[in-house]
């Protein structure tokens, strides 16, 4: 998989539109990347800017957005509620896929040398990419913002890491930086400014000084005067959803502003969001409130109620969850999960190996749980049978998650043995090639042998909620469930078949190559035994639910 990195430049600008305009063409423009986001403000007078692509792409990209920047913002007739510093205010690298935080440090540092060199503008590293702890934190550098500039970029301490040191009156400075996501995160409060900011220092991390320190961490906060909107915010950065997430922040400024007597009218998510930080947010208001929500739709939409999303400006998931962006602007027209049935029966009957045996076990188990969980849901929230309420809710779960982990497996079983059949294309001329041939011949055989074993512990771990369900389920759902519990049972002998195969195909190329011989051999005769054990349970356990559900007759 190809690295994707977003980046999110700030630029001091919300307000002309020509100007905004000029600088996203200049992003777009790049070859490689997907401009996702443009999100000016008014009374911030700042406008954020969110596109991915691979590494190269991205660097080139927010090249030329600072070149358009440099020719059109003067930031001595600059002004607005949010912290700045410099005309191209701030440049985060966000690792998105298949990349690591050392990859965005070494893109931080490439693009703040070449900014630096081209424009002849000082630049700040800060975040992950700054060595030095004292100006690690954004805060710390735009300490003062632009005004105090003039002197601080003469004192030693604060040179630059890149470009001149000295004052750029039009520019000011750039801070470019490595970092995690962050979460732009605006709590409304129909307050004054000061009220806001009140709230904010008691939250943040930082709090009013190291005597006083904040309630959340991984927190910056503040707070303004949003006057097209006409009430007060407070405005937070979440650097670190995984210790304070949204629901958390949103319920520590509402407790807040209840001590004050001021009302808070929902929240508002700056630019683009994660899938995760959401779901999180709302599995804490279905645990704390007893709720049954499977659907991410559902939960999504609880929410975006619960915190008030909507109160600005409409959050629409489509067009603001990154996730979601990402696969509509790819496409997944060509990927096994989102083709019609007609074209994937197409492709499995075709005279091609892939997809394959495997592919139409995971798609069998995937149905299998599939109509299990269909039946368990027409029971549940019937009023005939509104006692068996709370044993419905713990089966319905485990047989829902099951199945979206089980349909993920379809495709990668499939990317899977692609890659082991182009690999077995690979030339072997000399010895090294042949060794380096083999090595990943079996590092693709070994991942196959572990998503048929995946399949096999996924179906073992239902067969307890399956046997509870066989005598509890809607009785006009028995033929469905039936053959339910038939279409995993085949996957069940599908998956036992392909451990078996790859594992002795596996063993084969160990005889042959002579490397790891036993720790191979060892590999194996586990992935055999485990494979044999969950096959004779499943055999034991579906006798006994389809006893269980022939019996019925009610």
């Amino acid at each position: 998989m190809q690295k994707v990195i977003e980046c999110v430049p700030n630029f001091s600008e919300g307000q002309r539109k020509e100007i905004i305009d000029t600088i996203a063409h200049a992003i777009a423009g790049v070859e490689g990347v997907a401009l996702l986001d443009i999100d000016p403000g008014l009374s911030t007078n700042r406008t954020i800017y969110t596109f991915v692509g691979h590494p190269q792409a991205v660097i080139e990209a927010a090249l030329a957005a600072g070149r358009a920047a440099y020719n059109l913002i003067d930031m001595t007739k600059h002004s607005g509620e949010h912290p700045r510093i410099g005309a191209m205010d701030v440049v985060p690298f966000v690792p998105v896929q298949n990349a690591t935080m050392a990859d965005c440090i070494d893109i931080a540092r490439e693009f703040a040398d070449r900014l630096a060199m081209e424009l002849s503008v000082p630049v700040y590293l800060y975040g992950e990419a700054q060595e030095r702890e004292y100006r690690r934190d954004l805060s710390q550098i735009r300490d003062g913002e632009y005004e105090a500039l003039y002197n601080k970029i003469r004192k030693p301490e604060w040179q630059p890491d890149f470009g001149p040191s000295e004052f750029i009156p039009t520019w000011g400075a750039t801070c470019v930086g490595a970092r995690k996501f962050l979460i732009a995160y605006n709590i409304n409060l129909l307050g004054t400014k000061e009220q806001a900011h009140r709230i904010a220092l008691n939250v943040r991390e930082q709090g009013r000084s190291k005597e006083e320190p904040g309630k959340l961490q991984c927190v910056r906060g503040l707070g303004w005067w949003l006057e097209e909107a006409n009430l007060s915010q407070i405005s937070l950065n979440l650097t670190d959803f995984e210790i304070t997430n949204i629901h958390t922040a949103y319920l520590q400024c509402v407790a807040e502003a209840e001590m004050l007597n001021i009302g808070v009218c929902g929240s508002q998510i700056v630019g683009l969001v994660p899938l995760r930080p959401l779901l999180m947010a709302a599995e804490y208001f279905i645990k704390k409130e007893n709720l049954f929500i499977l659907d991410d739709d559902q939960k999504l939409r609880l929410i975006i109620q619960r915190l008030g999303l909507n109160s600005i400006a409409p959050f629409i998931p489509k067009e603001r969850i990154i996730e979601y962006i990402i696969r509509d602007r790819e496409g997944h027209d060509d990927t096994i999960n989102s083709m019609e049935i007609k074209d994937l029966i197409k492709h499995i009957s075709a005279r091609t190996l892939v997809p394959g045996g495997s592919c139409v076990t995971s798609l069998v188990a995937t149905l299998g749980t599939a109509l299990s969980t269909m039946c368990a849901l027409l029971t549940y929230g019937m009023r005939k049978w509104e006692s068996l309420e709370p044993e419905m809710r713990i089966i319905i779960a485990p047989l829902h998650t099951t199945t979206k982990i089980l349909m993920d497996t379809l495709e990668t079983d499939t990317e899977l043995l692609n890659a082991y059949m182009t690999v077995q294309k690979m030339a072997e001329t000399n010895d090294e090639e042949k060794h380096f041939k083999q090595i990943t011949e079996d590092r693709c055989l070994q991942r196959c042998l572990e998503v048929s074993m995946d399949v096999m512990r996924h179906i073992n771990d239902l067969w307890e909620p399956l046997q509870r369900l066989a005598s509890l389920f809607n009785i006009s759902t028995k033929a469905d469930f039936l053959v339910g519990i038939k279409c995993l049972e085949t996957a069940i002998y599908g998956a036992c078949k392909r451990i078996e195969i790859f594992s002795l195909s596996l063993l084969k190329s160990t005889d042959n190559n002579n490397d790891n011989e036993l720790q191979t051999k060892k590999s194996q005769n586990s992935y055999q035994e485990e494979a044999n054990m969950y096959f004779q349970k499943a055999q034991k356990s579906i006798q006994i639910i389809l006893n269980i559900a022939e019996s019925r007759i009610e």
